[in-house]
């Protein structure tokens, strides 16, 4: 940029030198040698403005992909409440829309921020050095455009701003649309859900319209001083050279320094622009990337986990941390290693809150969760969750193959280790009746499985990281009673170490356990053995007699 600069700024010196002592005197051979030294200079001037280009390219096409990495990265250390606080639309729309404007402005920015500034003092030096008096215009036009254009960023900002959290409403629209598309057709909402989007749609119009209205002022603003620069000087040199102060060749030079000091002032109008575009977009990713994780995993942490015991003592929890609206009350618990707990309850009772403290998806708000005899916070993360394996509620698979998915649970599984995992969580009998068996695609989010396919290949996966504690967060409920009682009698016989929390909604896939725990509020109402719930606690009664009717009957 400095090479392109010096160049241009030449040019117009040596062009003055052309016409007052090559053209006005005739002098061909000081003409020749000029033309030869002018072309040099434009072609110089030409392969660096070339290799500045290629450079800020690459610079920013950079910036950009570190920006992802490092936006995913940290994503990636973010505990499920940090999670909570951005919802997955926006986070979506920060790394992708938000960067790209800022990955443009960082390309404008290198080029022009060095370009424009050292174009603007060069010119102005050199105008003042051939055109003495006439650089005065500048001290009036320079401060007028630096007010009008601070002036047209104020305005702009909040409008900008309001529209890139409309893309984040947009972006919510579609995603939700999309993921829950055989429910919109099922329920035939699709007009309902075009005015939704249209609706975002038009906010982002609206948004944009006020910020561009705005930043229109920009052009006439440039040009009317521009123009007004020109007219100046063109009647302020005339004088001059009327009165022999001037040669025509410096009026000329002036004038070409004239249009590069507008020109640099334009480049800086639309620095200006960009910014005022992209500065939301900065502010959003630099939200995410100085937000922190509220569980830190412990420096120099315990990582290994002695056994499946578990223990709750005295836990309040709430999701926002404040004891004034607990989800989780005074919660006692004490699993010995290898016992098999069910945990019943309804919805919003805190039956899946429950289980999420002990892998430490959240921290506890009060009390303290143990594994293994000890505290989880005093772990290592990443090797107490490696030893407490979750089936979560929302059974998610990616895309791949189904090999693939199953060794998220063991990234070195052998097909021998798959096939026993999926023979216990009774998935191989639809895998072996593939055409690729393990090698078949899965679909984004598993849309070529049903729920109970779904289901039983996220407990293979579970199953297959061999874990101190294996937790199922109602990860039976879509599959019929009959294969869920024979994944129950497969674990109890392959895995009679691990200890096993089910969290269910039918008797049945409790009723085996060593313990059952029945929630209500937030709060352990009762606890006991499947006989002893049936003989004193009415909701467990009540529940087992209207899910075994037709036995009952029969």
């Amino acid at each position: 940029m400095v090479g392109e600069v010096a160049m241009e700024v030449a040019i117009p010196a040596l062009m003055a030198y052309v016409i007052d002592n090559g053209v006005m005197k005739a002098d061909m051979p000081y003409l020749g040698k000029m033309s030869i030294i002018l072309i040099s200079a434009a072609m110089l001037s030409l392969l660096f403005g070339y290799l500045g280009g290629i450079t800020a390219a690459k610079a920013s096409a950079g910036f950009a992909k570190n920006l992802r990495h490092d936006i995913f990265h940290n994503l990636q250390d973010f505990s499920f409440h940090t999670i909570d606080s951005f919802s997955t639309s926006s986070l979506i729309t920060r790394m992708t829309v938000d960067v790209q404007n800022v990955q443009m402005a960082f390309q404008m920015i290198i080029r022009i921020c060095i370009r424009a500034p050292l174009m603007l003092i060069f010119a102005l030096i050199m105008v003042i050095k051939n055109g003495n008096s006439l650089a005065l215009v500048f001290a009036v036009a320079i401060p007028f455009l630096v007010a009008g254009l601070a002036l047209v960023f104020r305005k702009v900002y909040p409008a900008f701003t309001s529209a890139f959290k409309s893309y984040d409403k947009l972006n919510n629209v579609v995603q939700e649309n999309l993921t829950g598309i055989r429910t919109v057709k099922a329920y035939v909402r699709e007009n309902d859900e075009t005015k939704h989007f249209d609706k975002a749609n038009d906010q982002i119009h609206d948004n944009f319209v006020i910020g561009l209205k705005v930043l229109a002022w920009t052009s006439p603003l440039m040009m009317g001083a521009s123009y007004a620069c020109m007219l100046a000087l063109g009647w302020l040199g005339a004088h001059a050279i009327s009165s022999a102060t001037m040669s025509t060749g410096q009026l000329m030079s002036v004038l070409t320094y004239t249009m590069q000091i507008l020109s640099s002032l334009m480049m800086i109008s639309m620095i200006v622009v960009m910014l005022a575009i992209s500065r939301a977009s900065m502010n959003r990713i630099v939200e995410v990337l100085d937000t922190k994780s509220d569980m830190a995993t412990s420096i120099g942490g315990i990582t290994t986990v002695k056994d499946g015991s578990i223990d709750f003592e005295h836990v309040d929890f709430a999701y926002n941390g404040k004891s004034d609206n607990l989800c989780l009350k005074d919660i006692n618990m004490h699993v010995k290693s290898g016992q098999t707990i069910g945990i019943l309850g309804d919805t919003g009772s805190g039956k899946s809150t429950l289980v999420a403290l002990i892998a430490r998806l959240y921290e506890v708000t009060k009390g303290s969760v143990k594994v293994g005899g000890m505290e989880v916070g005093k772990y290592d993360l990443h090797s107490l969750r490696d030893e407490v394996s979750m089936v979560l509620q929302k059974n998610q698979l990616f895309s791949g193959t189904i090999a693939e998915n199953l060794r998220w649970g063991k990234d070195d599984a052998t097909r021998e280790q798959m096939k026993q995992a999926c023979a216990i969580a009774k998935a191989d009998e639809f895998i072996e009746a593939l055409p690729d068996t393990y090698d078949s695609q899965v679909q984004q989010g598993g849309a070529n499985f049903s729920g109970g396919q779904k289901q039983r290949l996220c407990i293979a996966r579970a199953i297959l990281k061999n874990p101190k504690v294996l937790v199922f967060d109602d990860s039976t409920s879509a599959v019929d009673t009959k294969t869920d009682q024979a994944i129950r009698e497969a674990l109890m016989h392959y895995a009679p170490d691990i200890t096993k929390i089910v969290i269910a909604q039918r008797v049945s896939s409790v009723e085996n356990a060593d313990n059952i725990f029945i929630m209500e509020n937030g709060t352990i109402a009762d606890m006991g053995t499947h006989q002893e719930l049936l003989g004193r606690n009415t909701l467990y009664k009540t529940l087992y007699a209207s899910q075994n009717k037709g036995v009952v009957n029969a």
